[in-house]
């Protein structure tokens, strides 16, 4: 099996089986996104620990694979994890996404790396990108809990 085969059928089980799918029990942050362009809708639920460790998280939403599977793996990896942790692979995942060739954070193992970067693919289709960065987008949102709703059709 090459890479685009691997990165495909990762993204393929996380659109049709997604992780995390639910409403986390007792969250204590927690944010909505919406791209009003192609329909994806997502809300985070987030459970902080005393020490701003990521102790639970979960979504809610509904949107194309790309969307699905992005918000499920994000979910996984970032469970456990650090405030600050989480904020820097948001950061990498963002500039991968976008323009980075590859990923940067020493807070991912080598085969969460790997997960993130099947969604490297869609950096060659501008709208798809806003598909897999939207719960990345309201993950932030709901970490610093800036607004109430990010609205993708205005990036």
């Amino acid at each position: 099996m090459n890479l685009k085969e691997l990165y495909q059928e990762i993204i393929l089980d996380h659109g049709k089986n997604p992780r995390n799918l639910g409403k986390t029990e007792n969250f204590n942050k927690d944010a909505s996104g919406h791209n009003p362009l192609c329909g994806d809708k997502v809300h985070v639920f987030l459970k902080l620990d005393e020490n701003k460790k990521v102790e639970d998280i979960s979504f809610e939403g509904q949107g194309c694979a790309i969307s699905m599977a992005s918000a499920s793996i994000m979910t996984d990896l970032v469970k456990g994890k650090e405030e600050n942790e989480v904020k820097e692979i948001v950061k990498d995942f963002l500039e991968m996404i976008k323009e980075a060739p590859e990923l940067k954070s020493k807070n991912l193992k080598d085969d969460e790396k790997t997960k993130l970067m099947c969604l490297s693919g869609v950096k060659q289709y501008p709208m798809r990108v806003k598909c897999a960065t939207l719960s990345w987008h309201t993950l932030t949102t709901a970490i610093d809990k800036t607004q109430d709703e990010i609205n993708k059709g205005n990036n």
